[in-house]
């Protein structure tokens, strides 16, 4: 078939390489546009835009998808099929009725659970158990749309966001050419989604600020969601820190919020609302990451300093 693609992070790579090794036709890949980032200001690609080049794919990267000149484009391609996976943008009316085969979404979650932009991030800190990825044909809802397949996997305790987020697209990309494949065949028809949804909206910085108040596991699970970006960040001395790597001590607490209980061997031993937290490597702004031990050793602090709240 002939395929359209839109996608961008590193999440649509695993199903960009299928589509193109399984043999469909993907005329075109739309993207977002080029970016700043980091502290040099240094334009960079989509990771897309890059695995589509070198394919020698044309890559298309409007500002925005309803314009009668993006539409037009789209309708001389004249795609069989539009797929989806991580773009970041709702696809308008006029451009989800186009492709007679529909147009096609690869979503981290087992929907309606998690609908929206951080499905991987909010499972994790919301301590879900499993998560797992949907094919879904697309509506003009946010993630509402009827569902194809499913799949499901185990959130391991070391999993951070982008270990899940590594796993979880190479899952998607077989689900999406079964899915493919079995629209094709007729062999399976969308369904409306069962069960109450839930939502992942965008990720702010302010969303890794940890509440020393919450419980040992919250913090956890914080520094796990949260992980590579924004990071679970607190303070002490007025000097930010980020939790790289943590664990939970049980659920008994000695001290108030906040306070170090502890330091043992590499770690950093923190009192929280609920339990103890030990903290394995921690990341001070501006340095390299190190153990929490040796974070509070090179500060000379001292058990029952606090971080700040």
């Amino acid at each position: 078939m002939r395929i359209i693609f839109f996608g961008t992070p590193d999440f649509a790579l695993p199903s960009l390489r299928a589509l193109v090794s399984s043999g469909e036709d993907v005329v075109t890949v739309v993207t977002q546009p080029d970016r700043v980032k980091g502290r040099g200001h240094i334009l960079s690609q989509p990771p897309v835009k890059e695995v589509a080049s070198s394919y020698g794919i044309p890559v298309l990267q409007p500002s925005g998808l309803r314009s009668a000149e993006f539409f037009d484009t789209i309708s001389i391609l004249a795609p069989d099929m539009v797929v989806v996976v991580a773009y970041g943008k709702i696809l308008p009316a006029a451009l989800l009725g186009l492709p007679p085969k529909g147009c096609i979404n690869l979503h981290a979650s087992i929907l309606p659970k998690y609908r929206g932009a951080a499905p991987i991030q909010w499972a994790i800190v919301r301590g879900e158990r499993t998560t797992g990825v949907t094919t879904m044909l697309m509506d003009e809802g946010l993630d509402t749309g009827d569902t194809f397949l499913m799949e499901t996997t185990e959130i391991l305790p070391e999993d951070t966001a982008s270990t899940l987020s590594a796993r979880l697209s190479v899952m998607g990309s077989r689900l999406l050419l079964e899915t493919i494949d079995r629209v094709k065949e007729g062999s399976v028809r969308p369904v409306p989604q069962k069960g109450e949804p839930s939502y992942a909206p965008i990720i702010r910085k302010d969303d890794g600020k940890i509440d020393w108040n919450r419980s040992a596991l919250d913090i956890f699970n914080l520094a796990r969601g949260m992980f590579p970006w924004p990071g679970a960040f607190g303070s002490i001395r007025r000097e930010k820190v980020i939790l790289i790597k943590t664990k939970v001590m049980g659920d008994t607490t000695r001290g108030a919020p906040g306070v170090i209980e502890k330091i043992w061997k590499n770690e950093l031993l923190v009192s929280t609302g609920r339990g103890v937290l030990s903290i394995i490597e921690m990341k001070p702004e501006g340095r390299q990451s190190m153990s929490g031990a040796a974070f509070a050793r090179g500060r000379y602090m001292k058990e029952g300093m606090s971080f700040d709240l």
